[in-house]
């Protein structure tokens, strides 16, 4: 399932609580579309043709390919980095960053580090690879654990953003204990 989401016009919705934006899997920025693409976008909503849409999967398709990502190995040694990137945004923990106790006000739930972990299961399935590199947990974090970390008020005020803490904890998380 997508969700989308407009921050730029909130009237009529409201901002969904923590508990629930931990149920996505991830949370993608999509940034305004180029010029190019903006007429690619009016070729095909506002011609008098209609899109034909057909479906890629077969629904028992698409369970196998589910099992199969669960199916990828994750070493213990790419666990843990998973496990203490999580870590490190909590501003208890011994690996959080000056940014995290500063600006973060709750960090990512367990939730977070199930997210890394399954997205990049599939990083390593869709480049054909049978197991994950701690380079697959780097390339999903920011989108598994921007909306799972919570800023302090402070942080907010101060126009910090998740990306940035996190960019930040990517950097001064080792990948090797």
């Amino acid at each position: 399932m997508l969700a989308t989401q407009n921050p730029l016009e909130m009237e009529g919705t409201y901002p969904l609580p923590e508990a629930q934006l931990d149920r996505f899997l991830l949370k993608l920025h999509v940034g305004f579309p180029s010029h190019d693409e903006l007429h690619r976008i009016l070729d095909r909503t506002t011609g008098d043709s209609e899109p034909t849409v057909r479906a890629v999967l077969t629904h028992e398709e698409l369970l196998t390919v589910r099992a199969t990502v669960r199916e990828i190995a994750v070493a213990r040694h790419v666990q843990d980095y998973a496990v203490r990137l999580l870590e490190a945004t909590h501003r208890d923990r011994s690996g959080a960053n000056p940014l995290v106790k500063r600006y973060v006000r709750y960090g990512a739930s367990p939730r977070g580090a199930q997210a890394c972990l399954m997205a990049a299961k599939a990083r390593a399935l869709i480049a054909g690879r049978v197991h994950v590199a701690i380079a697959d947990v780097r390339a999903v974090a920011l989108t598994a654990l921007r909306h799972r970390v919570i800023l302090s008020f402070e942080g907010e005020a101060e126009g910090i953003t998740t990306d940035q803490v996190l960019t930040e904890t990517l950097a001064s998380v080792p990948e090797n204990a």
